[in-house]
């Protein structure tokens, strides 16, 4: 029903946000990550949303990007996975570490999120990893300023270095789990990655 609402922020509380469109104040639940990222109040914002419809209610949850949102539908259809199952993930780990973990089948990180337990998790990365792309994580570290990779690094070498510290893995990390691969020199930054996902996730 709501693609999205454009308007003048009123509100911020712990778990919840209120944004006034043209006289009308939407109470839009928002995870943790998100209320960091907000303009200060009174000013513009543009929320994605998500419309959850009860028989005994009506919830809003709003996202500040459409990957945000994409990502937050694909957890809804995980079984035993309701919206605030899915805003709490969300609160816990940002969109791009829950492909990190997903991928890289690390269930520990996704069992920090409140309410989710060590067979959710699994569940989660069972039923998501063949929907989920590697090139997503790589425009994460190339859309960053990525950097610990040494001189002469070739270039999907580099790509995947930016990618994993981009996630928040130091440099050393990166390097030790990409040295591992045993890939060719000319392995695309795509193949680096992948295989890096399977090492990291035994660090």
């Amino acid at each position: 029903m709501y693609s999205y609402i454009k308007g003048t922020l009123e509100e911020v509380a712990e778990g919840q946000i209120v944004v006034d469109h043209q006289g009308i104040g939407y109470q839009i639940q928002v995870s943790g990550n998100l209320t960091d990222l907000l303009p200060p109040v009174g000013r513009e914002v543009k929320i994605y949303t998500y419309l959850n419809v009860k028989e005994d209610s009506v919830t809003l949850f709003g996202f500040l990007s459409g990957d945000d949102l994409e990502i937050f539908r694909m957890l809804l259809k995980v079984n035993g996975i309701g919206p605030k199952g899915a805003l709490g993930i969300l609160s816990a780990l940002s969109t791009e570490e829950l492909r990190f973990a997903v991928l890289s089948g690390d269930a520990k990180a996704i069992a920090k999120a409140p309410g989710i337990g060590a067979k959710s998790a699994q569940r989660i990365i069972l039923e998501l990893k063949d929907k989920m792309k590697i090139e997503d994580i790589l425009d994460a570290g190339t859309d960053s300023a990525g950097k610990g990779a040494p001189a002469g690094f070739d270039a999907g070498k580099n790509e995947a270095v930016q990618a994993l510290t981009a996630l928040g893995y130091s440099s050393s990390e990166a390097l030790s789990a990409i040295a591992k691969t045993q890939l060719p020199e000319d392995a695309s930054a795509e193949d680096v990655l992948k295989a890096a996902l399977k090492q990291m996730a035994f660090l």
